[in-house]
């Protein structure tokens, strides 16, 4: 018999495709858009106590086409429009550099673990990549795939079991939670 994995006790997200409209390489605060109940997951997750944070590949700083205070000028902005998260992770190499940071290594998610005083086994990551995932799985983290139009049919494929609709839904899920409108493990319905 399998042991129950531990509790989450830390959310980190993906930035760009996940929590926020996917602008490559953007380093202009004004084009932040978050994505349809982001903010809410993050409240939601903040409300019922787990840490939460951010870890982005950031390869455009690598690449020349930004720097890392573009990047830091993003992400103030979208922690504004999120409603504050713990930390804000990312690394600044370009894909070919050999780092331990860039997902899908585990350097991120260690990292943030790390800032957050949270065992990577306690973490639960949140992308819409199979870098994300691989990541976690790096580190010794869960991970949930929330797909989106960029999202290889094949990843999709890959981590079915481990996939939600959206980023409310993946952390609903990892609380335990059900989707609004339908029966919880008590048989009520939530609001």
């Amino acid at each position: 018999m399998s042991k129950a994995p531990p509790p989450v006790r830390a959310v980190l997200f993906d930035r760009d495709g996940t929590l926020l409209a996917d602008v490559p390489y953007n380093g202009d605060p004004d084009r932040v858009r978050p994505l349809p109940g982001a903010a809410e997951a993050v409240a939601l997750a903040r409300r019922a106590g787990l840490a939460t944070a951010v870890v982005s590949n950031q390869s455009g700083i690598g690449r020349g086409l930004l720097t890392a205070g573009q990047v830091h000028a993003v992400n103030e902005r979208a922690d504004e429009l999120l409603g504050g998260l713990g930390a804000w992770v990312f690394c600044p190499h370009a894909p070919d550099a050999g780092c331990g940071c860039r997902k899908p290594r585990p350097g991120l998610v260690l990292t943030a673990a790390a800032r957050l005083g949270v065992r990577p086994d306690r973490c639960l990551v949140i992308g819409d990549i199979a870098a994300d995932l691989l990541a976690a799985r790096a580190a010794g983290a869960r991970g949930v795939l929330v797909p989106n139009a960029a999202t290889a049919p094949a990843e999709v494929r890959r981590f079915a079991a481990q996939c939600a609709p959206d980023v409310l839904t993946a952390v609903r899920t990892a609380l335990g939670a059900p989707e609004p409108g339908h029966p919880g493990r008590d048989g009520r319905r939530s609001p």
